[in-house]
């Protein structure tokens, strides 16, 4: 996104009615646009890929493939690197959300958050930071930290981070802020955000919350 362009969004619910609602919140605001619209998995892939939005609203169950299934394919086409994916769920803590956030979403909402904290979520997605308030990823990470069937998939670049990166990851997926993590090793809050954001790119993360699925898969979060 070009800094002074309004933020091109795609809505993908198939409920007609939350999409009128979010097209007309979103319409309201100046610095906004609506792409697109659809109203199942396939064509939110297909909108998007068209629009190229730099924002996708994905509710997580539709027809056709469900708003998961999406969100990887929107992920994992290098045409879309610029793209950014909020959840919407009906329930903060879904089985859906730690998938969602696996498979590249920066992070979910709630479909009844208030209007002015969608539109602020909106806006600091597309400025590419993550949509995960630390209490809420400690409650994800506690949710399904406990699933019996946890496989660890270490990074394939887990080896190229020092002792306090990988340290500092596994904060991150604590769910610390970088201002906690300062605080818990005695660090500036400016060396926490240095030590967080060479890790980011040493494991390509897209986001902090791509950062957070990496420490739960490598082993990082107890």
């Amino acid at each position: 996104m070009t800094t002074g362009e309004p933020i091109r969004v795609v809505i993908a619910d198939d409920q007609d009615l939350i999409r009128l609602g979010l097209r007309t919140l979103l319409t309201s605001e100046d610095s906004m646009v609506v792409a697109g619209e659809a109203a199942d998995g396939l064509a939110a892939v297909e909108q998007t890929r068209r629009h190229h939005p730099d924002v996708v609203l994905m509710d997580v169950r539709m027809p056709g493939i469900d708003g998961i299934e999406a969100t990887r394919r929107i992920a994992a086409d290098p045409d879309l690197t610029a793209t950014r994916v909020i959840v919407l769920t009906t329930f903060e803590i879904d089985s859906y959300v730690f998938d969602a956030l696996r498979h590249g979403a920066s992070g979910f909402l709630i479909k009844d958050t208030k209007p002015a904290d969608l539109v602020h979520a909106i806006r600091l997605v597309a400025a590419g930071e993550a949509l995960l308030s630390p209490s809420v990823t400690r409650r994800v990470i506690r949710e399904f930290a406990s699933r019996p069937t946890r496989v660890l998939r270490p990074h394939p670049h887990l080896n190229t981070l020092t002792d306090r990166e990988r340290e500092i990851v596994g904060l991150v997926g604590e769910g610390l802020s970088n201002e906690e993590i300062a605080a818990r090793l005695t660090l500036s809050p400016a060396t926490a955000r240095t030590h967080v954001s060479r890790a980011m790119v040493k494991l390509a993360a897209r986001d902090r919350a791509q950062l957070v699925v990496f420490a739960y898969q490598s082993g990082l979060v107890d």
